[in-house]
């Protein structure tokens, strides 16, 4: 059975994150569903339990949305695994995924490898809806598992830092109104590197059996600027001069930051840290003693879902690279 792997792209807003859920139906209201087919079956309950019968829906998430354009492709009932499970709003440009399938081709399904990666990607994307996109497909061996064959992985984090709210960047960047000290975030940013204990920027219930992480590289720059517009510029319409105005200067800051791995909301509480270091509300020593300590009080706040993107994966054999943005 052929093994393939993508690496795909999304924007995280109209998702419930990147797996698959199947909640009962009227604890959901309001959430984006997937719609157009009957949810699957859940899976049986604990004999101890007592049997649920209420009804049950799936919601709109990546995993669903990925496996049933890849089964569209293939015609059969494949499971599509993910390497990071992002969160609801949380978006991505290089999550990597794989599946197999048979070899067969033809009436019967499956896509044989003589077919080739880049016919089944075009094929794939035609399916797709358009906040999801691969931007990459070849095949891999058998045995590859996007999860636990990652070395490294990067993640961003995109501030609007402006008196003003983005128009055109409110769905991936988070805009705070207070003037940030970019220096010192970056400088701040410096005592995360190395192998810690990163339970006290975790979030609870985060399910895993060590909470030591190595971090490769953490950093904060300023990656766009915008300059303030004056009464004095003019726009021509109908030989009318009309003048055109914006009250305050913008900058979008990113927080970058590679490891080996991530806890359960670890880089929204470290990107809210360094943004109280910014406004002067935290001396970095902080850093310091959450690291030290495991205390989750002494790190900032949980930063929101939507400024967070997942940048790229690494893997040991360097058998996927990361391919150019779309």
């Amino acid at each position: 059975m052929p093994r393939y792997a993508l690496t795909i792209a999304y924007e995280g807003t109209g998702f419930c994150g990147w797996q698959r859920q199947l909640p009962h139906e009227d604890s959901v209201a309001g959430a984006p569903l997937l719609a157009s087919e009957p949810a699957p079956e859940p899976p049986a309950p604990e004999a101890a339990n007592v049997a649920d019968d209420r009804p049950r829906v799936e919601l709109r998430t990546v995993q669903g949305v990925v496996e049933r354009a890849v089964r569209g492709v293939v015609r059969e009932p494949v499971s599509v695994v993910g390497a990071s499970r992002t969160d609801s709003g949380v978006h991505a440009r290089g999550q990597v995924v794989a599946f197999s399938c048979s070899d067969t081709g033809g009436r019967t399904g499956g896509w044989p490898a003589e077919r080739g990666p880049i016919p089944l990607m075009r094929a794939i994307n035609s399916r797709l809806p358009e906040d999801v996109l691969v931007l990459d497909a070849r095949l891999v061996d058998a045995d590859f598992d996007p999860i636990f064959g990652a070395e490294r992985k990067a993640y961003s984090y995109s501030i609007w830092n402006a008196q003003s709210r983005s128009l055109w960047e409110r769905r991936t960047a988070l805009h705070i109104y207070d003037a940030l000290d970019v220096d010192a975030m970056h400088a701040a940013a410096q005592r995360l590197v190395g192998e810690h204990d990163f339970a006290g920027f975790a979030a609870a219930g985060h399910g895993r059996k060590t909470t030591v992480r190595t971090v490769f590289s953490c950093g904060v720059r300023v990656v766009d600027e915008h300059p303030r517009l004056t009464d004095e510029l003019h726009a021509e319409r109908g030989g009318t001069r009309i003048a055109q105005s914006q009250a305050a200067v913008g900058k979008r800051i990113v927080i970058d930051i590679c490891g080996s791995g991530f806890l359960w909301n670890m880089v929204r509480i470290i990107g809210g840290t360094l943004v109280e270091v910014g406004r002067g509300r935290m001396d970095p020593s902080r850093i310091d003693d959450a690291l030290r300590t495991g205390d989750r009080r002494l790190a900032g706040p949980t930063l929101p879902p939507h400024g967070l993107c997942l940048e790229w994966i690494r893997y040991r054999d360097r058998a996927i690279d990361p391919p150019a943005a779309p």
